[in-house]
């Protein structure tokens, strides 16, 4: 007896360290094959010979697919099982870097939607599935998946570059996130295994979601610091090389931008598993937020640093939260998976207009105050709407009037 229950329990414990090594992974896909692509565009743009508008746009399909595929994913894992779903999503990325990389403009364009649609699925459901797995550890665990988006992220940002001027070529360059691809798959074929249904006895029709004002101040959340994110990573060198950085300094800044939202990535989740500091976490992130941009409007250049370092810190937070406010705000594993489906369809939405609004106000007023003031304005947005997405109650109390 004692023999078999020790067997057990290394045989748990490998299931366990299995399952945590397929996340790291399946997280490490969701953001390579897109980071790598910003800084080859210009050798893609050439060698492809496309217009600027065209090969911005490549940065933008992406986006469009998580806007127009979210709110379907749900559905499609509830029929499929979330397991065999996230599985034919990788196949998907793999065919979609695959496509991208090696074949003409109309290849790249269409490899690109695929790349996006698949990621739609691990970004909506993977939360959720964190949640059914490990709710003891669900913070532990997006702490874990948060971190090794944002580091391959980053890594994937830096080396792409310096690929793609060796006889790799831009090709190479976007296609090498394919090995984190092929790994994922191999670590992920135990999970089918499992096979969770996201069904449960309280979610046998589903839910109006949009009549909830909680759902809508999460997707809010989700829509702002995703505007955020993408418009800040597309405007600040700009807006640092127009107050008199050089464009070395710009790019390095915004690289601390970046690495300073490794920590709250990984802290945020484990701090939000306890509901009761919701709102400090929010008042927190918002304040930084405000320190950083007011920082920026009033060109106090000399601590150009610390204000990106607040605004990354901020944006690491933020993510982290609403990322858990889905499964917290949540009875259920199937409306945490819907309310996913539905806030980051509401939030990719927002990011893809992002940078281009962001831009006009520029360019309408010849100067980036106005963009710096649009900045603070969605930060007290998210601020507003984070005390609302903060209270301690569910989507379902909410639907019901609890």
């Amino acid at each position: 007896m004692t023999h078999t229950n020790h067997s057990s329990s290394k045989t748990s414990t490998t299931a366990v360290l299995l399952f945590v090594i397929s996340v790291i992974f399946i997280a490490m896909t969701l953001r390579t094959p897109l980071t790598a692509v910003g800084p080859v565009i210009p050798l893609l743009r050439d060698d492809l010979g496309i217009s600027n508008v065209l090969a911005g746009f490549l940065t933008t399909i992406p986006l469009l697919a998580f806007a127009i595929i979210s709110p379907f994913v749900a559905r499609i894992a509830r029929k499929f099982s979330i397991e065999r779903t996230l599985l034919f999503a990788l196949f998907i990325l793999a065919t979609g870097i695959l496509l991208r990389a090696f074949t003409s403009i109309n290849g790249v364009i269409i490899g690109t939607f695929f790349i996006g649609v698949a990621i739609s699925f691990g970004n909506v459901l993977m939360p959720s599935y964190l949640k059914l797995r490990m709710p003891l550890k669900v913070g532990l665990m997006m702490g874990i998946y948060s971190v090794s988006m944002n580091i391959s992220a980053g890594i994937a940002a830096g080396i792409s570059y310096p690929l793609a001027e060796t006889t790799f070529g831009w090709r190479g360059a976007v296609s090498f996130a394919i090995v984190f691809v092929i790994i994922a798959i191999i670590c992920w074929l135990p999970q089918l295994t499992f096979r969770a249904q996201l069904h449960t006895p309280t979610t046998k029709a589903q839910l109006p979601l949009y009549k909830s004002p909680l759902v809508w101040a999460i997707a809010c959340m989700m829509g702002i610091q995703s505007l955020l994110f993408y418009s800040s990573s597309a405007w600040f060198p700009a807006i640092l090389m127009a107050q008199g950085f050089s464009a070395s300094e710009a790019g390095w800044l915004s690289s601390v931008m970046l690495f300073a939202q490794l920590p709250m990535t990984f802290f945020i989740p484990i701090l939000a598993s306890k509901a009761t500091l919701h709102v400090p976490i929010t008042i927190g992130f918002s304040t930084l937020y405000i320190v950083g941009f007011l920082g920026l409007t009033f060109e106090w250049t000399a601590f150009a640093a610390v204000w990106m370092i607040c605004i990354g810190l901020a944006g690491g937070a933020s993510f982290s939260l609403v990322m858990m406010l889905f499964t917290m705000r949540t009875e259920s594993i199937f409306t945490s998976a819907e309310l996913s489906g539905f806030a980051q369809s509401t939030g990719y939405l927002l990011a893809a207009i992002g940078p281009v609004t962001f831009g006009w106000l520029h360019d309408a007023t010849d100067s980036w105050f106005a963009t710096c003031i649009a900045f603070l304005a969605c930060a007290i947005v998210l601020f507003i709407s984070g005390l609302y997405g903060s209270r301690n109650r569910t989507v379902e109390q909410s639907l019901q009037g609890r």
